[in-house]
């Protein structure tokens, strides 16, 4: 059996500072848990798949911490607030109305492609451009880095790594396509959330599996169609594995507020996860190594 396995799953801009702050915490400790022998990212978990196989969390902490932030955040009020409340509708009747998991991610599939991506205005960056601004490195690590994304047009989960013959930045801008779909070639892909939230079944096999939760193993899906968190920890013990999750905190929570996906709510929610993970690392070491 494989060894140890970290799963990052998604959960907006403050979910990848939370992430950060998290395994900042732990690292301060002693626990350096981005030494796993694989790594899985979704969504915003992707970014941090990709941000931590770069430069060292404390760093990472340290640039969100150093990075001024914007005055009206674009998932944060006003118009943008009310395009993320929009895709939530969107998606909730898709669900609703899905047969199935694969039924479900192919009309998400559908509806995504059938909106008109905006392009940028003059002199703005495109999306690819606005993921690879985060990441520390475009190249792929030397290393059992997977991130998860969904194609548009089949509703097929697709896994990336540094095989797939796809860029890093695509990888994780497909695995982040939470409305408009991002495409690599002649395919469009969507947010790999629409497999799972977190999905660490894929780390089955791994004697160790380590998962951060931003939305704390919460799932909009039917528990009939085991797409949550708990159904993957199942799966994953009937492995043999042994499974320890990390879901945000009272403090965390608070600093998250009404909206995950506010880019002012970083420096508080990396914070907020830098205690958590400091105050985590005795019982992450003892199940770590």
């Amino acid at each position: 059996m494989n060894s140890c396995a970290l799963v990052l799953g998604g959960g907006g801009s403050g979910g990848n500072a939370w992430e950060i702050g998290v395994l900042a915490g732990l690292e301060n400790a002693g626990v350096d848990v981005t030494d796993a022998d694989l790594i899985i990212g979704t969504s915003a978990g992707s970014t941090t798949a990709a941000q931590i196989t770069g430069a060292r969390p404390a760093q990472l902490l340290a640039d969100i911490r150093d990075t001024p932030q914007p005055t009206v955040s674009r998932g944060g009020s006003g118009a943008g607030r009310t395009h993320v409340a929009d895709q939530m509708a969107r998606t909730a009747a898709i669900i609703a109305d899905a047969h199935d998991p694969a039924d479900m991610r192919r009309r998400i599939g559908a509806a995504a492609l059938a909106l008109t991506p905006d392009a940028p205005p003059a002199g703005r960056p495109s999306w690819r451009d606005i993921v690879a601004s985060r990441l520390p490195s475009l190249e792929w690590p030397d290393r059992d880095v997977q991130i998860v994304a969904v194609d548009a047009e089949t509703g097929e989960p697709v896994v990336f790594d540094r095989r797939s013959g796809v860029d890093l930045a695509d990888a994780v801008a497909a695995s982040c396509a939470s409305g408009v779909p991002h495409r690599i070639g002649q395919r469009h892909f969507i947010d790999g959330g629409y497999r799972s939230n977190e999905n660490a079944d894929l780390a089955t096999g791994f004697e160790h599996v380590l998962v951060l939760s931003p939305f704390g193993g919460r799932f909009r899906t039917p528990a009939e169609w085991r797409m949550n968190l708990a159904a993957q920890v199942d799966t994953l013990r009937s492995a043999g594995g042994e499974v320890e999750t990390i879901f945000p905190d009272a403090d965390s929570v608070t600093a998250f507020g009404a909206n995950m996906m506010d880019l002012r709510i970083r420096p508080r929610a990396a914070q907020a996860g830098y205690h958590q993970g400091a105050a985590l690392a005795v019982q992450t070491k003892d199940f770590w190594h």
